[in-house]
């Protein structure tokens, strides 16, 4: 078989630093922004002309983490409780034989002018920052929507909703257009499946930030927000 070489077109730079706390896949949060800036090779008006058109857009990314550590036909998927196996292409992990993700997002605006444009504005996000973008597509609602499609185990396994109690004290350390971004990352409920101690100290890093939170029973307590030092990265 032929074998095929991929070429980053775009990078993602997004508010996470770290893994831990990104939505469990895009469209989450909604109020999420991040960028995708095309390397200068492909950064051209005429390869995004009439993309404004849509209002969301597939990205075809890269699990730049993963990259060479191989991959299993079996894993733990986190909504599991990471107890349960099931089969690598029956689910989104990122231990796969390639370490590619896909992810809709909504497009907000495109900066034909910006000093590294053109770029992409996009909501809903759930990539870390730096991540490769190797291909754009189109959203198309009327072939990529399938209302009436099964979600597998993941239908039993809905996404939690917690309560978020932020002090006002704390969320004003937080610039102002990123705190709706970061309640409804709290809100979805950043721990691991398996963890659940009510007296563990969560670190999340968000835009620069280091938010510390607790969670008992359904709420979820931010403790701390400072900023994140070099010694931290």
């Amino acid at each position: 078989m032929e074998q095929w070489q991929l070429t980053p077109v775009a990078v993602v730079h997004s508010d996470f630093e770290e893994k831990f706390g990104i939505p469990r896949q895009s469209g989450l949060v909604e109020e999420l922004r991040a960028r995708v800036v095309f390397l200068p090779e492909f950064r051209s008006r005429e390869a995004l002309r009439g993309i404004e058109e849509f209002s969301h857009l597939w990205l075809v990314w890269g699990f730049s983490q993963h990259l060479g550590k191989g991959w299993s036909p079996t894993v733990r998927p986190p909504r599991l409780g990471g107890n349960e196996r099931r089969g690598v292409f029956a689910t989104r992990s990122p231990f796969r034989p390639n370490p590619l993700g896909l992810s809709c997002v909504e497009l907000l605006s495109v900066e034909w002018d910006a000093p590294d444009g053109p770029a992409l504005v996009i909501g809903g996000a759930d990539l870390l920052d730096g991540t490769p973008v190797f291909d754009i597509k189109p959203y198309v609602p009327l072939s990529d929507c399938r209302p009436q499609a099964a979600g597998g185990f993941s239908d039993a396994h809905r996404e939690d909703h917690l309560l978020v109690e932020f002090p006002p004290e704390l969320e004003e350390k937080v610039p102002e257009e990123k705190r709706c971004a970061l309640r409804g990352v709290l809100a979805g409920d950043p721990r691991p499946s398996y963890q659940r101690d009510p007296g563990r100290v969560y670190g999340l890093a968000f835009a620069g930030l280091e938010v510390r939170f607790t969670v008992a029973g359904e709420t979820l307590t931010v403790e701390e927000v400072e900023p994140r030092g070099p010694e931290r990265n």
